[in-house]
């Protein structure tokens, strides 16, 4: 049985430049603007990795324009962790610090795993396979959670 769309997500994981600005894109793309969605690192250290930015592209969304930010920042720049329905957390590590942070709001947060393609494959199209299963997952969790968006 597929749950009903939450008015806001937000997708956490590492450095907040592969998973989940993935997972914010494909959600935006299948599921259009009725929920709010966001992403966030528990670092922001990195740019938007181009392996993402490539295999997003082959179903047709666009993450070259996003910036990475991470918790401390998502909250300086006025989105408020308390106001989301949903944190869905892509690694364990953001699972770690999402709880931390929500623990005083009545937050669900969720814990997806999704493989960290970075640092697999030895040549470029098996770094892209790698970035294609994490890509492939997300759809998976997010059609299995929501159903399709067809």
């Amino acid at each position: 049985m597929v749950a009903e769309l939450p008015q806001s997500v937000l997708f956490c994981c590492d450095h907040n430049s592969v998973r989940s600005p993935m997972a914010e894109g494909i959600m935006k793309k299948f599921y259009g603007t009725g929920t709010y969605v966001q992403s966030a690192g528990v670092k922001s250290d990195l740019d938007i990795d181009g392996f993402s930015i490539a295999v997003s592209e082959e179903i047709g969304v666009e993450l070259s324009r996003h910036r990475t930010r991470s918790f401390d920042e998502m909250e300086e720049w006025g989105d408020d962790l308390s106001s989301f329905d949903l944190v869905v957390a892509l690694s364990p590590a953001s699972q770690r610090r999402a709880l931390e942070l929500t623990r005083l709001f009545h937050l669900d947060v969720v814990y997806w795993p999704i493989m960290d393609p970075t640092g697999l494959g030895e040549n470029r199209e098996a770094k892209l396979n790698a970035y294609r299963q994490a890509r492939d997952q997300i759809i998976a969790k997010l059609t299995e959670t929501w159903g399709d968006p067809r």
